[in-house]
């Protein structure tokens, strides 16, 4: 895996790049247009600067990260790439046509296009291509250079050589934990979270505790490093309703459906801290 390509250069896709970068592997990264691009090397840059700055990255280190990133606008420029990952928005049509135009221009055969989805199945993104055998999911955490975990999820045609060169770059490159998941909505982590999120939400819209109140009591009560909102606002209310909408879509299940107050914040752009304003504000 020296030549890596990663789609989408947001919260997720920099960090994501910014890894595979400092793992040595020369990555190209793909954005939709130059102001998006020009986002995304900014929050590499930045994430960088605070890995040197905190004492956790070495100067020279951060140097070859920087020297090992190549940006682009022309997905022509992923050819070459062994691993592509995918990470744009968590919306279906957008992902099934980056992996249309990924399978028309990799050219190499042996090539594993992944996708940092969240929930939408593998396989469907999968049949699109004309290597489904070759297609994976590749779950990364936010913040991607911090949290340790990455799910790798096997559609039910990905090859077992697939997996387990995945599984050796994420593990031996990456220096990530690996679990792994059936090809089910949510996969492992979200299949836990996403509920408890969502109870949260409906605590709130209820009346029945304050945001601050619902936090501070699972930080303070359970140990947990951030409250359900305050993590709703990191991960992006549009993200946890398109997982929400995913899950309740494969399950049907009343607990899994997405609370009135999350569709109504999510359709006025109140996104969290990716929009400066979700259950708190971010403003400055």
């Amino acid at each position: 895996m020296e030549r890596v390509g990663v789609v989408g250069c947001g919260l997720m896709g920099s960090g994501i790049a910014e890894i595979s970068a400092r793992s040595g592997s020369s990555v190209v990264v793909i954005e939709r247009d130059a102001q998006a691009l020009r986002a995304g090397i900014d929050r590499i840059e930045k994430s960088l600067s605070r890995a040197v700055t905190a004492g956790k990255l070495p100067e020279d280190e951060a140097n070859l990260a920087r020297a090992n990133l190549t940006y682009s606008e022309d997905f022509e420029d992923l050819a070459q790439c062994q691993l592509v990952i995918e990470a744009v928005a968590e919306d279906e049509a957008i992902k099934v046509d980056v992996f249309k135009r990924l399978d028309a221009v990799v050219s190499d055969p042996a090539a594993i296009l992944a996708t940092n989805t969240s929930s939408i199945p593998i396989i469907k993104l999968a049949m699109v291509t004309k290597r489904p055998e070759q297609v994976i999911g590749m779950h990364f955490f936010n913040p991607v250079p911090v949290l340790k975990l990455t799910e790798l999820i096997s559609s039910l045609l990905t090859s077992a050589e697939t997996t387990q060169r995945v599984h050796d770059f994420a593990t031996n490159n990456l220096n990530k934990r690996v679990i792994t998941s059936p090809d089910r909505a949510g996969f492992v982590v979200n299949a836990l979270l996403i509920p408890y999120l969502l109870s949260a939400v409906r605590m709130l819209e209820s009346g029945f505790a304050s945001a601050e109140d619902i936090d501070t009591g699972m930080v303070l009560g359970c140990a947990h490093p951030l409250g359900p909102l305050a993590l709703t606002d990191l991960i992006g209310l549009d993200t946890t309703m398109a997982v929400a909408e995913s899950l309740y879509e494969e399950f049907k299940e009343p607990h899994l459906a997405p609370p009135p107050l999350l569709s109504r914040m999510t359709q006025a752009g109140l996104l969290g801290r990716k929009s400066g304003q979700g259950f708190y504000s971010y403003k400055k």
